[in-house]
């Protein structure tokens, strides 16, 4: 108890930000702050990506400070750590080096939600003596995105105590504010830009889709109608396999529904629901499938079935579901927190060599796999059968 008092003591005894009160604000320069306010929005609307780093030179030039430099917080995982970024002066060696959320000047900060005025803060906090660091003054700032979401905090160190006033905090709460609204405009603006490009992904898909169903149910019509000995049987043959087709694109589209989130989908069975419609109509399965259970999210499932479903339509117009001896093996396993799923086509059409280009359903599958999940996708064309590999991040499988 007693040495947890004496910490508490010197907590308090570094942190004193009262002090900013007590000192009468410097000469405000109306100029040089409106100079500031319009290279900041300049910034902002021809290079965003210079908005932060040119927000901390201009914190060192308005404060006199000696180094300055952005923790930039980090909540995964909890309780979350501050990475330095764009770090100027003296403490530049220190970039992208991280300190603890909850072990650290910027964590107070964010805490107290306002400018924050340290003294020596290397007498508390080990991780800053450790490295060397002597801090005889620091003025941190809470930056927030839009006022909301903690972004993380602005230190400028001064190389003398007394340093700081008012009015620096001032300026710099003004300044942090501004830059606050801009990285929420910007990151508004980079969310809008994603929804358009998958709303327009999600068109292409559709319409590619929609050709692909027409060639599908001809090539069910047909097959049938080799296999079937009497109207009935054709018919039967033919709309047991046109509802497995709907309940395949059912999956693919459901993405498309404004609805809550769906239930859990093993893995097992979506492969079964995407394969059904290229089951040939004898007894003789074309698929060999092994894998231990596997759950899949909404999202997940949405975009596996895409990819699944180009490839079973690949090999049916191309591939080994084409040929009455192909066969398609399809497998997967959980290994260093990725799914590893192998396609392997063999007995179908031999393969002279890889196609020269990619069509519409492989750069669909790349898309998904390696941009949506980020995931890694091979494709190995072998004479006697096509290799797909990916590998998913089982994190990326709940969503």
């Amino acid at each position: 108890m007693k040495l947890e008092r004496r910490q508490d003591r010197a907590i308090s005894d570094v942190f004193i930000t009262e002090e900013l009160d007590r000192r009468a604000p410097k000469e405000t320069d109306s100029l040089q702050e409106k100079l500031a306010l319009q290279d900041l929005a300049g910034r902002m609307a021809d290079h965003p990506a210079e908005v932060l780093p040119r927000f901390v030179d201009l914190a060192m030039e308005m404060t006199g400070g000696v180094s300055a430099g952005l923790s930039l917080y980090e909540p995964d995982p909890g309780p979350g750590v501050f990475r330095w970024r764009y770090l100027r002066g003296r403490l530049a060696p220190f970039e992208h080096a991280t300190t603890p959320r909850n072990s650290s000047p910027c964590g107070v900060t964010l805490d107290c939600n306002r400018p924050v005025l340290s003294s020596h803060p290397e007498r508390v906090y080990d991780w800053i003596s450790d490295a060397g660091i002597v801090v005889p003054e620091v003025l941190l700032v809470p930056l927030y995105l839009g006022g909301k979401e903690p972004l993380g905090t602005l230190w400028i160190v001064a190389d003398k105590e007394g340093h700081f006033d008012s009015g620096h905090a001032r300026v710099l709460t003004e300044l942090a504010g501004f830059v606050g609204i801009a990285l929420r405009m910007l990151d508004s603006e980079r969310q809008l830009k994603a929804a358009l490009e998958q709303q327009e992904r999600l068109t292409s898909e559709m319409s590619h889709r929609v050709k692909n169903l027409f060639a599908l149910t001809a090539g069910i019509v047909r097959v049938s109608e080799k296999a079937a000995k009497t109207p009935a049987e054709m018919s039967k043959m033919v709309s047991g396999r046109l509802d497995a087709l709907a309940e395949a694109d059912a999956l693919v589209r459901r993405s498309f529904a404004n609805k809550a989130q769906a239930e859990m989908v093993d893995l097992a069975e979506l492969v079964a629901k995407i394969m059904r419609p290229h089951a040939p109509p004898d007894t003789r399965s074309h698929f060999v499938v092994e894998g231990p259970p596997i759950l899949l999210g909404q999202r997940a499932t949405n975009g596996l079935a895409l990819v699944l479903h180009e490839l079973a339509t690949n090999a049916a117009k191309h591939g080994a579901l084409k040929s009455q001896e192909g066969v398609v093996a399809l497998s997967w396993r959980a290994e260093r927190e990725q799914l590893v799923l192998c396609w392997l086509e063999r007995g179908g059409p031999k393969i002279a060599r890889p196609p020269e280009s990619s069509g519409f359903g492989t750069r669909l599958s790349q898309s998904t796999i390696i941009s949506q999940f980020e995931g890694e996708l091979s494709y190995g064309w072998k004479p006697d059968g096509l290799i797909v590999s990916m590998k998913i991040p089982v994190v990326a499988l709940s969503k």
